[in-house]
């Protein structure tokens, strides 16, 4: 899909992902590219973008409410204190990816931003947010990076403060999630409503 809008269920213009199946509809019009705050929050979202390396993201979508159980509602602090009991839990669920690497990745960033101060995750990632105003609303998904400085940037400081499995592609899914992109396309109707709450 390289192309521009197309009529959504409701024949309002989207980005041609958010009409691909029933469940990226909402999720596509109230949620990816939103501002998105808070150190739990973003910490549900960086696991939630390692678990789809290499899977579709309707995968994860569709087990976002297993992943919520599995994983405490993505509470770095309780995340932080899961044991190697609940380690196998996880990798028995089968409402979650049950990827081992990616599993350990969760655990291992949990135990690390519990040392953190509280609201240093947010802002962290959001010291990577570019210039909105400065770049043009892509016209197509041809001209929707995957990769970019910023992202680069933020992988490289994640990694660098211990954290695992955010490369820069999925520190740019992580941004375009987060809000820290907006990556709708120019006809867009997520798009336009966003800029009327401006």
């Amino acid at each position: 899909m390289t192309g521009g809008v197309v009529p959504g269920p409701d024949g309002k213009p989207r980005c041609p992902w958010g009409v691909s199946a029933p469940e990226y509809v909402p999720y596509h019009d109230e949620e990816w590219g939103r501002p998105v705050h808070g150190d739990d929050a973003l910490f549900e979202r960086l696991c939630l973008e390692a678990f789809q390396s290499g899977l579709s993201w309707i995968t994860i979508l569709r087990r976002r409410e297993g992943f919520r159980r599995a994983f405490a509602d993505f509470k770095i602090a309780a995340v932080a204190e899961f044991t190697d009991i609940d380690r196998e839990r996880l990798l028995g669920d089968e409402g979650i990816v049950r990827n081992r690497a990616k599993i350990d990745a969760c655990l291992a960033n949990a135990r690390v931003l519990a040392g953190w101060s509280p609201g240093e995750l947010d802002t962290l990632v959001w010291s990577h947010a570019p210039d909105r105003t400065g770049r043009p609303a892509p016209r197509t998904l041809a001209e929707v990076p995957a990769v970019t400085e910023e992202s680069t940037a933020l992988s490289k400081d994640l990694k660098k403060r211990g954290l695992r499995f955010i490369g820069p592609t999925t520190a740019y899914a992580l941004m375009q999630a987060c809000g820290l992109v907006d990556d709708h396309l120019a006809d867009c109707v997520a798009r336009r409503a966003e800029q009327g709450r401006g």
